[in-house]
């Protein structure tokens, strides 16, 4: 199984959250290839100063490429929010599974009907670094749950 986390987000090592991230990524190998690939460029940056609009627009340009045949989650915070149990039938029967974080403003509603789901962790806002090591959690959570591994007991 492959899951991808495409995001929008500067590139570059983060000491804060870094290792966490490197953490479940590790942990998570007996059950799947998990992959982080974030975007962010001059016409992302550039369009942020233009209108939020523009921003989203930059943002559906950027990710609509990694939308494969495999399953396409998009975070999003005004979705039907999901617990662990939720969140892990989500990757059952999968190959591929791509999850997508938006940028600052979120995402076209074109982009989210491209998504076979939209998922929320909850009404509260958590930074793009924070959500991104949540969401490994969970993807480890739910492999550890779909494989009937201790961890989430």
């Amino acid at each position: 199984m492959k899951v991808n986390v495409i995001i929008i987000d500067k590139r570059g090592k983060d000491k804060l959250y870094s290792g966490l991230i490197e953490h479940y990524i590790k942990i998570a190998k007996p059950f799947a290839k998990v992959e982080v690939i974030e975007l962010f460029d001059k016409e992302i940056a550039k369009a942020h100063d233009i209108s939020p609009k523009a921003a989203q627009k930059s943002y559906t340009k950027a990710l609509e490429k990694y939308l494969s045949s495999g399953v396409n989650i998009a975070l999003d915070p005004s979705s039907k929010e999901v617990d662990s149990h939720d969140f892990a039938n989500l990757l059952k029967d999968s190959v591929t599974v791509n999850f997508f974080i938006g940028g600052a403003y979120g995402f076209e509603s074109d982009f989210l009907s491209k998504c076979n789901i939209a998922i929320s962790f909850g009404k509260i806002t958590l930074s793009h670094k924070l959500v991104k090591v949540v969401l490994l959690e969970q993807i480890f959570r739910g492999l550890t749950i779909n494989n009937n591994h201790p961890y989430h007991k």
